[in-house]
């Protein structure tokens, strides 16, 4: 039942609709799934903290609350301190308001002899037990049932958690979500809880996988509660994540003839010289991966300038300096595939460069400073082909997606999904927006959810890698869609793999094309 893994990633309607049916065609009553989940809480909290003497357990309103009082109660069972600090936002006597299952976990509690009191910061800060040294905090305050500002006295309490955290070490478990988090974008509030570990419940939150939400939730944990696989079958979740593995299995194999020929021509880009230095390495750096990741063939077409530093790097690129766009005409029509936007810059050599190549039907990867002269309205008819065709994938940080979208970067962040779509609804094609959680949005609309990837890939030349590898596999007949998920887990995979040797500081990005090798072996 515990700490088991899924491909899901659900819309919190959608969990509330699993929890129906689980009871409903499963015949579970609602207290059982409540007991369960709290046992399941207890247990990992156990397994994560070992050596736990006291626990602050901090219990709203609603099923969340119920889930608390269970655990409160385990708890005290096994002789831990343990105090329930209850929180609404009418009465002072809202436990004995409770309906239902979380009325009736709060009288197992009280059973158990289980100290539950009114939340009052002075309070909370006064009692004797905070003095433990092996004291964690828990939150089950709302679950999934805020998607907004919290109001008080919720946004004192997270406050206070928090701080508690901060002062003393005490970690933190998040029952179902951390309090504060939307539980669809994984925005939060102005206040949200910044959990050590989190347990999500029947269906896993998508908002716990990107952005904000993916750092306050800590490790996530997911417990189906024995839920049957049946039920939970008639509910299509709203993302999945990608398996590195299971994409790697569909791959195509190469067959004992082949040659050069049969694994495509990629023709990369960039590389302007700037109004102050060079851009010249990043178009160099996807090449090599490009080359690493199996293409027959590499062109790069950059600026005159970096010409000798490239055939240095990378001597089995075919270099051409280009002066302007008409000179790029004779490589576009050779290639099978185009990374376009490493180092591009936005001068222009950029424009006239972009313009020749938007004109291209061929499948292309457009990255960095290409995806700003997209988002420029003179470019909006430039290309033949209508966006419901276009065989383009477009990979977007948050910045360049707002670009895109004509929209803030905070408003990017704050609907990480929403904004995937949009780009995907406006330009077409398929499109990987990168950041904590790198979500991909197939032309059809299918969304994805890349969970891995570390905070090392925080430097230069990290989307560079990535567009060499998406147009390598791009040329190689792995198909469009399929190329936007597999490249995107197989770059953050790499990364993980280097970190675990190497630690996150100093992370390179050409360090991670070695590791994607040896994945696609």
């Amino acid at each position: 039942m515990l700490f088991s893994e899924s491909p899901a990633l659900y819309l919190a309607d959608q969990v509330v609709e699993l929890d129906r049916l689980v009871i409903q065609h499963q015949g579970i009553p609602a207290h059982i799934l409540m007991k369960r989940a709290g046992r399941a809480a207890f247990e990992l909290l156990l397994a994560q903290w070992p050596e736990v003497d006291a626990l602050h357990i901090f219990c709203g309103a609603g099923n969340n609350a119920g889930d608390g009082y269970i655990l409160a109660a385990l708890a005290k069972q096994r002789n831990l301190q343990v105090q329930v600090w209850y929180l609404s936002e009418g009465q002072s006597s809202e436990p004995e308001r409770l309906a239902g299952a979380s009325q009736q976990a709060y009288q197992y509690a009280l059973q158990e002899g289980v100290d539950c009191q009114p939340f009052e910061a002075a309070a909370f800060v006064d009692r004797q037990l905070m003095q433990s040294a092996q004291t964690v905090l828990v939150d089950a305050l709302l679950g999934t049932g805020v998607k907004g500002d919290l109001r008080e006295p919720f946004a004192q309490a997270v406050s206070v958690i928090n701080s508690a955290k901060e002062h003393y070490g005490w970690p933190i478990l998040a029952m179902d979500i951390p309090t504060g988090v939307n539980p669809d974008t994984g925005a939060i509030s102005t206040h949200a809880i910044m959990a050590d570990a989190t347990l999500s419940f029947i269906g896993q939150k998508q908002g716990l996988f990107t952005g904000e939400g993916r750092a306050y939730s800590g490790e996530r944990y997911f417990s189906d509660l024995d839920a049957e696989d049946e039920w939970l079958h008639l509910v299509n979740p709203s993302t999945q994540c990608i398996d590195c593995e299971t994409v790697l299995q569909t791959l195509p194999q190469r067959t004992i003839n082949s040659h050069k020929g049969d694994y495509g021509h990629l023709l990369i880009i960039g590389g302007d010289v700037g109004e102050s230095y060079g851009y010249g390495g990043a178009p160099i750096m996807a090449a090599g991966m490009a080359l690493r990741s199996g293409a027959g063939l590499v062109s790069l077409a950059t600026r005159p300038d970096f010409v000798s530093a490239a055939l240095v790097r990378q001597p089995e690129a075919m270099v051409a300096g280009i002066e302007n766009g008409q000179a790029l005409l004779p490589l576009l029509s050779r290639a099978t595939g185009i990374v376009i936007g490493p180092g591009l810059g936005r001068s222009a050599w950029s424009e006239q460069l972009f313009y020749q190549t938007l004109q291209s039907d061929k499948p292309m990867v457009i990255d960095a400073d290409a995806l700003y002269l997209l988002a420029d309205e003179r470019f909006a008819k430039v290309s033949p082909v209508d966006k419901n065709q276009r065989q383009w994938i477009l990979t977007p940080h948050p910045g360049e997606a707002a670009a895109l979208l004509g929209i803030t970067i905070a408003e990017v962040q704050a609907d990480r999904f929403a904004a995937a779509q949009k780009i995907k609804q406006q330009y077409g094609g398929s499109v990987v927006l990168k950041g904590a959680g790198t979500i991909v949005v197939t032309s059809t609309g299918e969304q994805w959810l890349c969970d891995a990837g570390n905070p090392a890939m925080a430097s230069g030349g990290m989307g560079d890698v990535l567009s060499g590898l998406l147009g390598s596999l791009l040329v190689q007949n792995v198909g469009l869609h399929h190329t936007a998920i597999t490249a995107t887990v197989l770059h953050s995979t790499a990364a993980d793999m280097a970190v675990e040797k190497a630690g996150q500081r100093g992370l390179l990005a050409t360090d991670l094309i070695n590791y994607v090798q040896g994945l696609l072996a």
